[in-house]
């Protein structure tokens, strides 16, 4: 019985509001890595053969299921949905948060409970802020942490 070869690596993005999809580009190209964006509206990516679009149905989740469907351990998912960052871990995948913080096995039960809070004073009225504006400094972050995870996925 032959062993078959791996899959290829693959980025998937939550792309509705990702802020970092040229660098993602950047990045999957350098390493000769296809790119999947996943999105409930059409929007423009490069043409590009390591780039393809996937335009969804505007239902409830419809990206974020079509994007854990897809999760596999060859897979980085960009996301900053919590609740998808574990499905996608569960899958098997890396996954990152657009300001390149690792969504981690370790990290995601304090980060769906401290959302769960979040939501409950939001609904109680409290006003809360939001997260902070995105910097350069979380779009560099952003851009080594890509890197290194797909140097990684290469090596597995």
């Amino acid at each position: 019985m032959m062993n078959e070869p791996p899959a290829p690596l693959r980025i998937l993005v939550d792309g509705d509001a990702c802020p970092v999809k040229d660098e993602i580009y950047k990045v999957a190209w350098r390493h000769d890595v296809a790119v999947v964006v996943v999105s409930n509206a059409p929007f423009r990516v490069p043409v590009h053969p390591l780039v393809r679009r996937v335009v969804v149905s505007d239902g409830f989740d419809a990206a974020d299921d079509w994007i854990a469907a897809e999760a596999t351990p060859n897979c980085v998912v960009v996301t900053a949905d919590i609740l998808l960052a574990d499905r996608c871990l569960k899958a098997g995948a890396q996954v990152l948060s657009s300001t390149g913080k690792p969504f981690t096995a370790n990290s995601i039960g304090g980060q769906i409970a401290t959302r769960a809070i979040m939501a409950d004073l939001r609904a109680g009225g409290d006003v809360i802020g939001g997260p902070a504006p995105f910097s350069k400094a979380d779009r560099s972050r952003f851009l080594s942490a890509l890197d290194a995870a797909l140097v990684r996925l290469k090596r597995l």
